[in-house]
């Protein structure tokens, strides 16, 4: 049973949990494309916070793709899941080829989306970091290693729906740690989606240039 219409919704339910964060000019909202996006945009709406992207790409299992074995960073991260690579016994150069690939995507969507604007600042600000669901957490681990270089004053993790493991893991690496919901068994962020097709790049652009024409209005 599905508990979100879409991701719009499960963005707009996600803001109901950090209102505390409401009409602060020191909060900025990073949403992880491409799914993150439209929650993101919901939750950056409620907040008044403006939106921006942190890019991550998740290194797929060879033949099991939808399987993470780890993930890439803006800023030369890399987040491997030991346990998957142990298990499995992947070799360092599927690893490597797989980085090397996903490295190939990240660069594109950066252009693709920001072009040539400026990455936001975060030095000395509360951020909020949003996408769909975690279920491994891998893409999530590699955005806040990277977010870290950038010395935050806080960091949020905060999704509509995961594993219990995965968000009962975040609160030992993160600042603060929100699921708005954890069923069990968990199975897949998808599962717990009345629509879950595939966000565009176009959708994605959509979103960026929406939120900060309206982030221009807040009061």
């Amino acid at each position: 049973m599905s508990l979100f219409e879409n991701r719009s919704d499960a963005g707009r339910r996600l803001a109901q949990e950090l209102m505390e964060y409401e009409n602060r000019d020191d909060v900025v909202v990073l949403a992880l494309p491409r799914g993150g996006v439209p929650v993101g945009y919901e939750v950056a709406q409620a907040l008044c916070a403006p939106l921006d992207i942190i890019l991550v790409r998740k290194l797929g299992v060879p033949g099991h793709e939808e399987l993470a074995m780890g993930a890439i960073a803006s800023g030369g991260i890399l987040v491997l899941n030991h346990e998957v690579v142990e298990t499995l016994q992947i070799d360092h150069a599927d690893i490597h080829a797989a980085a090397a690939r996903e490295r190939q995507e990240l660069e594109r969507r950066e252009q693709a989306y920001r072009g040539s604007a400026p990455r936001p600042g975060v030095r000395g600000k509360i951020v909020i970091l949003v996408d769909d669901g975690l279920a491994t957490g891998a893409s999530m681990l590699a955005a806040v290693d990277s977010l870290r270089q950038k010395e935050p004053k806080k960091i949020v993790v905060a999704v509509p729906t995961a594993a219990p493991e995965t968000c009962r893991q975040f609160e030992a690496l993160v600042d603060q740690i929100v699921c708005a919901a954890t069923p069990e068994p968990f199975r897949g962020v998808g599962l717990w989606y009345e629509d879950f097709s595939q966000t565009s790049d176009e959708e994605v652009r959509d979103l960026l240039a929406q939120a900060e024409s309206k982030h221009s209005t807040c009061p």
